[in-house]
């Protein structure tokens, strides 16, 4: 039995064992902010579970893949028995977050998360791991190149955006290296980068968490403008206007700028 990948899930199986095997070793089991190691990790979209293999031979970890593709779900329990009653054949984007990484309901178990994630929906699955981010120590994911630099990159870099202060804000992202369109099947017509997120310690901002995201969307939606323009149609307080955060652009702020910021800019800033 063959899976065919399909265009429409975004599907590019991975053929080189060598890079598989490279991507489960990054996994370090990393604390979360409780300071307790995950014992679970679940990998997005497995297909014919190339990366599985790898995950099954750590036997500390106990691995749940998820597949929305119902033919790749067949395949995994009939060839890899290993997975019996860890299979959610179910879409990660759309599952409660309570059933992840079991079957079971109400878990609140921490568990990594692992997968060479389809590029259409690569954004999204980094959005839902952000909003489980206390039970999701650690993220080793392979993204399209442009994507994981994005991710990576720090404050004074064109690539530093949105998603790089979002995330940044919780996880501490290493680039960890680049992949040929060669070795999948089918050839992406990209290249494709491999990162690691390991959450900090960070458990408060200390700001309101979605102001402080509406003031990062808002500062990066015209990315050319200071800030002072930027932010005009959130109302900014005195405060705020007065600050010299106002007179740079959104990708020179740090994390913790971009904080403080958005303690300065009142309350009255409008929903």
């Amino acid at each position: 039995m063959y899976v065919k990948p399909k265009k429409e899930l975004g599907q590019h199986f991975l053929k080189d064992l060598s890079i598989a095997q490279r991507i489960a070793e990054l996994l370090t089991m990393h604390a979360g902010v409780d300071g307790v190691p995950y014992t679970k990790v679940l990998e997005i979209g497995p297909g014919m579970g190339v990366l599985t293999q790898f995950l099954l031979q750590n036997t500390k970890l106990d691995t749940y893949v998820i597949e929305i593709d119902r033919e790749s779900v067949d395949y995994l329990k009939q060839h890899v028995p290993a997975l019996e009653g860890r299979i959610l054949g179910a879409d990660f984007l759309n599952i409660r977050p309570d059933l992840l990484p079991t079957k079971q309901a109400n878990s609140t178990e921490p568990f990594a998360v692992i997968g060479n994630f389809p590029y259409n929906i690569s954004t999204q699955i980094l959005f839902k791991v952000l909003d489980m981010r206390d039970r999701v120590p650690e993220v080793v994911g392979m993204f399209q190149r442009e994507v994981a630099q994005r991710v990576a990159s720090g404050p004074g870099n064109k690539d530093y955006g949105i998603l790089s202060v979002l995330l940044q804000a919780w996880y501490d992202i290493k680039y960890e290296f680049t992949v040929d369109p060669d070795v999948f099947n089918p050839p992406p017509k990209v290249f494709s980068g491999v990162i690691s997120l390991r959450r900090n310690k960070t458990t408060d901002l200390g700001c309101d968490v979605k102001k402080f995201t509406q003031v990062v969307k808002h500062g990066f939606s015209q990315r050319r403008k200071t800030l002072r323009n930027a932010l005009k149609p959130l109302a900014p307080s005195e405060a705020a206007l007065a600050s010299p955060f106002m007179d740079k652009r959104a990708e020179q702020l740090s994390v913790a700028e971009f904080v403080a910021l958005t303690k300065l800019m009142g309350e009255n800033t409008p929903e």
